[in-house]
């Protein structure tokens, strides 16, 4: 019982971190890839990447907190999603390193055809971690190809990378990145000024339609290909989740239409977190699923660290967490002003 207390509360925090990653992170990236059609001249495209430049690398320790702490409470999982995901999870590592290295390198020389590079850079290595966030969440929702051996601890996966990239797999990553091109655009209008912010306001409120058609498209299709509704349908209770999301999507727009930017910006975070909510929940119990054999389903249960490592874990988590949490809400209060065309030409520090 203590066992599966922990196990659950594991799962719980799990959830949690990839949530505030993708919240946080999201507008990062959809910054990035937003920037070659929001900026106009290069001033204005160094004002987007200081918008985010004090606080993108910090943004990344959800992402190794969320991993990590996958890699200690469920080490089976974390072992088989680094053996079936490789290639994409590969893939998605060297574009986060590039997006990373082109923030800094753009501004090293004062040369249109070396930024014109790096701005590519920055698109390409903001577009991809996006879809293929998604397109990796989607492949957990529906299930993937794999056969387990829990006495043997051996595995047979059936699929490859192009395996990955069904219908299913695409549509969610198709979602996540509309999501956080509202979410960067949205970013964009309350961090900047003058044209560069309207232009941003504007382009949110655009790509709010076609976000809300892939939306509805990924709940319609997510009944036939996943059994992520089976939780929903058995504990009323849980259905909150998604309605959070749905509700908060709609608050989204409302507050954009009437140019309640922040307030707008906020509703974005608590879709993107909630959606992110919707699929764990519907996942639990299992963290991989099998779509071949259910039996071979990977589960907080027969995945899990033992109880004495989930104990210190625990006060771990509970010291920690707290503290990132705090640092994050200072970081983003301090650099909470906008961004204007004479902060990046006036500073040799800026990007």
């Amino acid at each position: 019982m203590e066992l599966s207390i922990f196990q659950i509360t594991w799962f719980i925090l799990w959830g949690f971190l990839w949530g505030v990653y993708f919240m946080l992170d999201g507008f990062v990236l959809g910054l990035g890839f937003m920037s070659r059609f929001l900026a106009k001249n290069d001033t204005e495209k160094r004002v987007l990447i200081n918008t985010v430049g004090p606080v993108w690398d910090g943004n990344e320790v959800w992402l190794v907190t969320a991993g990590g702490a996958t890699f200690a409470a469920f080490p089976t999982t974390y072992a088989l999603m680094f053996s079936n995901l490789y290639t994409a999870l590969l893939l998605l590592l060297f574009a986060l390193i590039v997006r990373g290295v082109s923030f800094e390198f753009r501004g090293k020389i004062d040369g249109a055809p070396w930024r014109a590079g790096w701005d590519t850079a920055i698109t390409i290595s903001s577009f991809l971690p996006a879809l293929l966030f998604g397109v990796a969440f989607g492949n957990i929702f529906e299930g993937i190809p794999m056969r387990n051996d829990f006495t043997t601890a051996t595995f047979a996966y059936e699929g490859g990378l192009l395996s990955l990239l069904n219908p299913y797999g695409l549509l969610t990553g198709v979602l996540f990145v509309m999501l956080f091109a509202v979410h960067g655009s949205l970013y964009a209008a309350i961090k900047t000024t003058g044209e560069l912010s309207d232009r941003a306001a504007a382009m949110a409120s655009r790509l709010w339609l076609p976000l809300l058609v892939v939306a509805v498209a990924f709940l319609a299709y997510t009944y036939p290909a996943t059994k992520l509704y089976d939780n929903y349908l058995n504990s009323a209770a849980l259905l909150a989740i998604p309605l959070i999301a749905v509700g908060s999507l709609l608050m989204l727009k409302v507050s954009a239409s009437t140019g309640r930017l922040h307030r707008a910006f906020t509703f974005s975070c608590l879709t993107i977190a909630f959606v992110c909510f919707t699929g764990v929940a519907g996942l639990f119990p299992n963290l991989i699923p099998s779509s071949i054999d259910a039996g071979s389903n990977l589960t907080i249960y027969n995945s899990s660290s033992s109880l004495y490592t989930l104990r210190i874990m625990t006060v771990v988590a509970l010291i920690f967490v707290p503290i990132v949490i705090a640092y994050k809400i200072w970081v983003y209060r301090i650099f909470r002003s906008r961004i204007t065309n004479e902060d990046v030409l006036g500073d040799s520090e800026a990007y």
